[in-house]
């Protein structure tokens, strides 16, 4: 029997080789991938069952340890990004039902408020502003009336350009019988965060800002604190990709001689999180954190020198890794972005979520973070404020 024939032609695009520009990432990610990660990652691929891998996985293992500062058995990495750590942290942590609180001072707060209740759990919240933190006053008052098993941090809120507090808020969450969940997406590597130290229960980030690796994986770590409670739940996750009871073994945490077949993970993306790792070890963080200050600090000043001014008032409270402006009075935030891609090639944001209209945001994330970086940001931006027309209004 003859075959039938193909009803259509490819469209003229995919006859065409791959064309990518060349762009300056100096947004809030992802960032700019460095040579040596990006060989890494287009080595050729090995099998996701080979002991090679596995063995590459563990070495992924130890350098996610390294950087969250935690001696967690249960530490690994998601084949996905940051939002995939986000759903795995809250789907194995919360069942149907149970409480959860969550701090809102940016988009990530209401991400996670919303998968919490997509899978059923009694969702509280504690709301600022963009830009507004928590006191620890504030976050034991919420623990004792909603009695949650589990309460949510943005280390890094990137949104807002804001890195919250953490010290003490763990012993608190311990006080009331509940699990700490920090988010560290724009923050790792940038500012200090000692998981172990500050009583994290759950700790994840993402590949694709300071570590440099393109998107696409995911490392978080669980306390054993966190583990007694995911492993002893009454109902299964909701997410079997996500599932823990699977995925420990996968990544050779749960003490069993065999590792299973569960997911294809992302080779080449594990390559490239590995080589992001050693980079950061070779590194130092206590070197990372104060490499990415000295630069923050260059750049606010020359923004101030530009006349403008800093969202976020204390200096104690940015995030060394986003910076957030104001937007200067009286210009367009989307003239001068689309100005300053199309004539310097750099990609800057506006706000996200509720910070949208408010600030303009600039992120110089590790291989990113330098100086001579810093200068062509402000140069770019003094000649977009030059050029765009100012309203008189």
């Amino acid at each position: 029997m003859m075959p039938r024939s193909v009803l259509s032609r490819c469209a003229p695009c995919m006859l065409r080789p791959l064309e990518a520009p060349f762009r300056y990432l100096f947004g809030p990610g992802p960032s700019n991938v460095p040579p040596r990660i990006l060989a890494a990652g287009g080595r050729p691929i090995i099998g996701h069952m080979h002991s090679e891998m596995f063995g590459i996985m563990n070495d992924i293992k130890k350098g996610i340890q390294y950087a969250f500062q935690t001696s967690n058995n249960m530490t690994l990495a998601m084949s996905g990004s940051g939002h995939t750590a986000m759903e795995c942290a809250v789907f194995n942590i919360v069942e149907p039902g149970e409480s959860v609180l969550v701090a809102i001072n940016g988009i990530w707060g209401e991400r996670v408020a919303e998968i919490a209740e997509r899978m059923g759990a009694k969702v509280h919240t504690l709301f600022k502003t963009p830009g507004g933190h928590f006191t620890n006053a504030e976050i034991e008052q919420a623990l004792a009336k909603h009695k949650p098993v589990l309460f949510f941090l943005a280390h890094g809120e990137s949104s807002s350009g804001l890195v919250h507090p953490v010290d003490g808020v763990g012993d608190i969450c311990h006080k009331y019988n509940c699990l700490l969940l920090v988010d560290s997406v724009a923050s790792l590597g940038a500012a200090p965060l000692l998981m172990d130290q500050q009583n994290i229960d759950i700790l994840y980030t993402g590949s694709q800002k300071a570590l440099n690796a393109p998107p696409g994986t995911a490392p978080i770590s669980f306390s054993e604190r966190a583990c007694h409670k995911m492993f002893n739940r009454k109902t299964k996750p909701v997410s079997y990709l996500l599932d823990m009871t699977h995925l420990s073994n996968y990544w050779g945490n749960d003490g069993k001689p065999e590792r299973k077949y569960h997911h294809t993970g992302p080779v080449s993306g594990f390559f490239a999180l590995r080589e992001s790792l050693a980079i950061l070890a070779e590194m130092g963080l206590e070197n990372s954190w104060s490499h990415h200050t000295e630069v923050a600090e260059y750049l606010w000043k020359g923004l101030e020198d530009l006349g403008l001014k800093l969202f976020i008032k204390d200096k104690d409270l940015r995030l060394p890794s986003v910076t957030t402006i104001a937007i200067p009075e009286g210009y367009d935030w989307k003239e001068l972005l689309a100005y300053i891609m199309k004539h310097h090639q750099i990609e800057f944001t506006g706000g996200l979520g509720p910070s949208v209209g408010m600030v303009l945001r600039i992120g110089l994330m590790g291989y990113n973070c330098n100086k001579a970086n810093a200068a062509m940001a402000l140069a770019a931006l003094e000649d977009a404020l030059k050029q765009c027309r100012k309203s008189k209004a």
